[in-house]
């Protein structure tokens, strides 16, 4: 079976931001801080002695930088491979609101629902559907399984999806800015090796030397 590297883009919010819900509209670069996750994962693949044979990303500017600087650290000279399957979800009349504010015309129990219960909340008006983004997480992930080692950069909320398309131990579905996954895949179907791990040189030669 094939392995593939799954990580979350860095922080698109600095020290004294107020964090809102970031969505495919709010197409937000990464900050200081952000630019430095992408960089300390760049840097353990390097030391682990694994250059990615492919580095596919969703098209927004968090992920798109952060596959630039992994490039660039990893020697990975494949050229920027887009996939607008890796596209975070678009949360509606959610996107650009802080948790309070979510609260506060939402409910609690919507902020939870997805938060705690990783399902959309009833009535949510985001889109892609659930069918499409389950179909999309599939297919993203099927297609970038290879003989080597590929590295997709997205979103933690299709993440949430590829996590649910995999097979394994159950862990938190929520992925960690700059956190990666690993999973087994073939012939449309995988395991998690591992799920929302910090970047470190050991972590990543477990799973893929």
């Amino acid at each position: 079976m094939s392995r593939i590297l799954l990580a979350r883009h860095g922080n698109t919010f600095g020290p004294g931001d107020t964090p809102v819900w970031v969505g495919a509209r709010e197409d937000l670069p990464l900050v200081e801080s952000g630019e430095a996750q992408a960089r300390a994962l760049g840097e353990a693949l390097a030391e682990a002695g694994l250059t990615p044979s492919r580095i596919i990303c969703g098209p927004l500017k968090r992920t798109r930088r952060a596959a630039e600087i992994i490039a660039q650290l990893t020697g990975y000279s494949g050229g920027e491979m887009i996939d607008e399957r890796l596209k975070e979800i678009d949360y509606g009349s959610w996107g650009g609101k802080s948790n309070d504010q979510i609260i506060a015309e939402f409910g609690q129990e919507a902020l939870d629902c997805w938060d705690k219960q990783h399902r959309r909340p009833p009535g949510a008006d985001w889109s892609p559907s659930e069918a499409e983004l389950e179909a999309n997480a599939l297919a993203a992930m099927t297609d970038a399984a290879s003989e080597d080692l590929t590295l997709v950069i997205t979103s933690n909320g299709v993440l949430r999806y590829m996590y649910a398309a995999l097979n394994g131990p159950e862990a938190a579905a929520k992925v960690k800015t700059g956190h990666v996954c690993a999973a087994r895949f073939d012939g449309g179907t995988g395991e998690r090796l591992f799920w929302n791990g910090k970047p470190g040189t050991d972590l990543l030669r477990r799973a893929f030397s």
